[in-house]
């Protein structure tokens, strides 16, 4: 996470109200979430061993952890999230699901080495400053079997003005065509201009082959959000 951010994104991912009500929110900011889950299993599953172990990075909620069980019956999962209150609800989330995944506490030096099948980042690697996001790339790149699928998705769009205006506006507009209140659209619209590590796509790809990575493929993009294949 960006340094002037950490303390305003540890606090809101503890807030027992917005943990509560986590997972109504991101189908509401991100498009297509739902497709872009299922996607995700598509991709892994191209590559992936029908028993696959998965790490997935960024597990807290649950959303894409129970996605893939239920798409692909003989995987198994370590979810890694640095909130102990969304891994929490991830658990919840899973709910049957449950027993097939591991939960651990932290960040993505406190994952098991593995090796992995596969691995999935979505809807966090914005959180992250470039120099730490490329650090944490490289970390799952050796926790990975060679030429083992990872898949990420996160907020990544042009950032010289006015386009990075005029995008951050379709962000909240979205949310608020979504069913979200236009002040707490606005209010995360401004949180992101201010506090969001965001990158460009290219840069976002460069940041993916710099951490050993090949084969980066965008397969995702709506509004602010972009996502991408690439194997170890």
């Amino acid at each position: 996470m960006p340094d002037d951010g950490d303390e305003v994104f540890q606090r809101m991912f503890a807030d027992p109200a917005m943990v509560e009500h986590y997972t109504q929110g991101p189908p509401r900011f991100t498009p297509g979430l739902d497709a872009l889950q299922r996607m995700a299993a598509i991709l892994l599953a191209e590559y992936a061993p029908a028993d696959a172990h998965v790490l997935v990075l960024g597990a807290g909620g649950g959303l894409e952890l129970r996605s893939m069980a239920q798409a692909q019956p003989g995987w198994r999962f370590t979810g890694v999230d640095p909130a102990q209150p969304m891994l929490d609800l991830a658990v919840r989330t899973m709910g049957d699901y449950a027993p097939r995944a591991t939960m651990v506490h932290g960040t993505i030096d406190a994952a098991p080495v593995g090796p992995f099948d596969a691995a999935t980042c979505l809807l966090t690697l914005h959180f992250l400053p470039r120099g730490a996001r490329v650090d944490t790339l490289r970390h799952l790149h050796r926790r990975l079997t060679p030429g083992a699928p990872l898949v990420v998705a996160h907020s990544s769009f042009p950032q010289h003005e006015p386009d990075r205006s005029r995008w951050l506006q379709r962000y909240a507009a979205f949310a608020v065509a979504s069913g979200v209140d236009p002040e707490t659209a606005e209010q995360a619209r401004a949180a992101v201009s201010t506090t969001v590590s965001v990158l460009t796509p290219d840069d976002d790809e460069a940041c993916l082959r710099e951490a050993g990575f090949h084969t980066v493929e965008m397969f995702y993009a709506a509004f602010t959000w972009r996502g991408w294949s690439a194997r170890a």
